[in-house]
């Protein structure tokens, strides 16, 4: 006889509670195959009611003084970090990511997404512009009310609390949909939360699909934030849905990431910098560097020792401490990296490392969808393989010739998110920083973040900024008043 799997419900009014249509989803383990839980498979009928519940907590919610939410969100923080075990196990489970990553990482950063914007608010200031002789100006920032916070089965508690965090600190209420298929921390933050003391119906998950729950989050008229990261073509529809509603939209998008090396560089940080930026994750981070560039004099030397380098990383049971390389979130996701492999072979590439699917890494994995880190050289710049997202451990490695022409191929994609440079000369630095068409530029350097900075891309990237002083203006609504002197 089969084992029930254990069922995650949505969160609503501060209540753990069955999606109405009586559906659940299958949650399947990456590293296995097979389901070990199911998640909600949520309609518009659960978003009206978490619409409801944010609406009548936001009274009081948005009224409660700002050291008062301080110390609720700096409790959940707190919460977070004395189960960081529990969750960083849960997080490899759920997205089959290593467990050294999910609790060095994913976990950290959640709590300290919750910290920041709890202190973040009691440190904020009012703008006043005197107008000389006639008037005084002063600037409010008030809660917008509903806000709707989408987000990606990648980095699921992590990017989840860097929209709830910001968004319930400075007083809305809050409806979030994680993807379906990484639920399972979303709805242990919901634990922590209830724990904490968050007031009944401030934060409310709905879970399910992006047409069902997410479209319907997108469309509703009474929620009129959307905070959304994911895929491109998604965020396509949700900004369809909201231009007809004049709904405050941030979109945080694909990326086709740029990682140029010059001849000057400190090539072993480089190659340690770009191993990671390649590959971190199973490539699965939108930040990742899958166009590697290499100015010709160093081309040779790089690749060797990229490629050596990169032949030693793990590929194991994300739950084995040894692991440095997991799963590939699910099959869908394996079968489309293993189109892009193909077609880059058609496109006159060469397979320098990897490109295709390893042996299992034991009999508990036997059915996991894995891939190895994969190497490939010799494709023009413009080929699909080096302009379309693949999000997956495959990466291009392309000699260049000078300044000029590197910049012409960083940003000759559709999109725009981050990029890294690589170099000991200053000037070069910030000359090349400067042309380059990405929300971020890292030099020397990946995946340095500082919460309080903005975070957004470029062109086919996204609109709109996270972090710091951005979040904490985008999820509120400016007022000036004008005093007549």
């Amino acid at each position: 006889m089969q084992k029930e799997l254990p069922r995650i419900k949505n969160f609503i009014d501060g209540e753990f509670v069955a999606p109405t249509s009586g559906r659940y989803l299958d949650n399947i383990e990456p590293a296995t195959g097979k389901p070990y839980s199911q998640v909600a498979d949520s309609d518009a009928q659960d978003v009206d009611l978490a619409v409801a519940a944010a609406e009548k907590a936001f009274t009081d919610w948005s009224k409660k003084p700002a050291a008062e939410r301080s110390k609720i969100l700096l409790r959940i923080a707190d919460l977070i970090e004395r189960d960081l075990e529990k969750l960083a196990r849960t997080e490899s489970i759920d997205t089959g990511k290593p467990l050294s990553l999910a609790r060095s990482l994913d976990i950290p950063r959640a709590a300290s997404n919750f910290r920041f914007f709890a202190t973040a608010i009691l440190h904020t200031e009012n703008e006043a512009h005197i107008t000389d002789g006639v008037a005084f100006n002063y600037t409010l920032r008030q809660p917008r009310g509903i806000a709707g916070l989408i987000s990606p089965w990648n980095l699921p508690l992590y990017l989840l609390s860097w929209k709830i965090a910001p968004a319930i600190a400075v007083g809305n209420t809050a409806i979030a949909k994680p993807s379906e298929m990484t639920p399972m921390t979303a709805f242990l933050l919901c634990e922590i939360c209830k724990q904490a003391g968050l007031p009944n119906g401030v934060l409310n998950v709905v879970h399910g699909t992006g047409p069902n729950v997410g479209a319907s989050v997108a469309a509703h008229p009474k929620i009129d934030t959307i905070s959304f990261t994911g895929g491109t073509m998604t965020g396509k529809k949700v900004a369809e849905a909201c231009a007809p509603l004049f709904k405050k939209v941030s979109l945080e998008l694909g990326g086709k990431n740029p990682n140029i090396i010059f001849a000057d560089a400190d090539l072993d940080a480089a190659i340690a910098g770009s191993v990671r930026s390649s590959f971190a994750n199973q490539g699965q981070i939108c930040l990742c560097g899958s166009r590697v560039f290499v100015e010709k004099p160093i081309y040779e030397q790089f690749t060797k020792r990229f490629i050596e380098r990169t032949a030693q990383l793990c590929l194991g049971d994300p739950l084995d401490e040894k692991t440095e390389q997991g799963a590939i979130v699910n099959k869908a996701q394996l079968d489309k990296i293993k189109f892009y492999v193909d077609l880059a072979q058609k496109e006159g590439g060469k397979i320098a490392l990897g490109g295709k699917a390893p042996e299992s890494p034991n009999d508990r994995c036997f059915d996991g969808y894995f891939f190895p880190p994969t190497v490939i050289t010799g494709l023009p710049v413009s080929c699909r393989t080096n302009r379309e997202e693949i999000f997956g451990p495959v990466i291009t490695i392309t000699p260049f010739d000078s300044e000029e022409e590197v910049i012409r191929y960083a940003n000759d994609v559709d999109y725009g998110l981050s990029s890294s440079v690589w170099t000991q000369n200053l000037n070069r630095a910030h000359r090349v920083a400067e042309k380059i068409h990405t929300g971020t530029v890292w030099v020397n350097c990946w995946l340095v973040r500082d919460l309080r900075v903005p975070f957004g891309g470029m062109k086919a990237s996204g609109i709109g900024r996270e972090g710091g002083d951005e979040a904490l203006k985008f999820f509120t609504e400016a007022k000036n008043i004008c005093i007549a002197k």
